[in-house]
């Protein structure tokens, strides 16, 4: 079985550690989807306003939603060495608990590299946008738990967070 930490050396860096972007042009287009997940820790106040009458900016949870799909299509111009890739959806929910805001981001495409970037910040957008509502009321909320937990497709095939 493959490490699940990877492959053995770093794809972003040329023989001399000089930042690169990957040549994918030879890689097969495929179906491919990842999936990320990540949390933001609230206070009580946080989870009782966004479970009844709401935040004070507003539907926190709708323009976090909004804000997670925008940012997984916006990921190239972010994160310098990844490709700009035809994404065919965005899902992205979030749930209230007792303690938190659950953020999940899947991200689907056809295309010659994968997804597993733009799920990822789909969900750190749409936590960013979670605390930028909630900061009124909790100045302390946090993210926490940024991670992949899912992705399909390509040549290293299907793999999920144990």
């Amino acid at each position: 079985m493959a490490d699940p930490r990877g492959g053995d050396r770093l794809t972003h860096v040329d023989e001399t550690g000089a930042a690169r972007m990957v040549d994918v042009g030879g890689k097969d287009v495929t179906a491919r989807s990842a999936t990320a997940r990540g949390r933001v820790e609230v206070s009580a106040r946080v989870v009782e306003l966004l479970r009844g009458d709401g935040m004070p900016k507003g539907d926190a949870l709708g323009v976090a939603r909004v804000a997670g799909i925008m940012a997984a299509k916006r990921t190239p111009d972010l994160v310098p060495l990844c490709h700009p890739i035809a994404i065919s959806g965005v899902e992205v929910d979030l749930q209230v608990t007792d303690d938190a805001v659950l953020v999940e981001a899947t991200v689907r495409s056809a295309d010659r590299t994968g997804v597993e970037m733009e799920a990822l910040t789909s969900v750190t957008v749409a936590a960013l946008t979670v605390v930028d509502m909630v900061k009124a009321v909790d100045k302390l909320a946090r993210i926490t738990d940024v991670e992949v937990v899912a992705k399909s497709g390509g040549r290293s095939g299907d793999w999920r967070r144990t």
